[in-house]
């Protein structure tokens, strides 16, 4: 199946023109910079950085890391049906793909938090406990992971 893959005319176009590679890594970077850049502003937020800032608007731009995210999975998948049989064995690749995984599932998680405590936690009356700390800084550990997998498939 991966090598059929190979030989769609899809990952051919992105393996062997010029311009194939470049566009979609390049969708694939602001994708991430979109994801990457939301999530680790919020998780720094609930870490009790950035206080002035409220945790409404977030709501909004999660929608857009959301979107990111998509543009990220589109990207990639024909990034990675460019190599498929190569990457499916490769450490860092799978170490980035659990990475997205574990963090997007968290991060839908502490959306799910986000919509329940968005009132109390602009007015003060309550404020994020530790298990959202700790969701924040297991969020971070993740995404980081996903980055660092991403760089070291190109050198592993």
């Amino acid at each position: 199946m991966l090598e059929w893959l190979e030989y769609t005319s899809l990952s051919i176009w992105v393996a062997e023109s010029i311009w194939g590679y470049p566009i979609m890594l390049s969708l694939h970077i602001i994708g991430l910079a979109v994801v990457v850049g939301i999530f680790t502003v919020y998780n720094f937020h609930l870490l009790g950085l950035f206080n002035s800032l409220e945790f409404e608007p977030f709501l909004d731009f999660f929608r857009i890391a959301w979107l990111g995210l998509l543009v990220n999975f589109v990207s990639g998948f024909t990034l990675f049906s460019s190599q498929a049989t190569f990457y499916v064995t490769n450490i860092p690749f799978l170490v980035k793909i659990f990475s997205i995984i574990g963090g997007s599932l968290l991060a839908f998680k502490i959306q799910l938090r986000l919509q329940s405590n968005v009132n109390t936690w602009d007015k003060r009356t309550t404020q994020p406990n530790k298990k959202d700390h700790s969701y924040a800084v297991i969020s971070l550990v993740l995404w980081t992971s996903a980055i660092f997998g991403g760089r070291l498939i190109a050198y592993l």
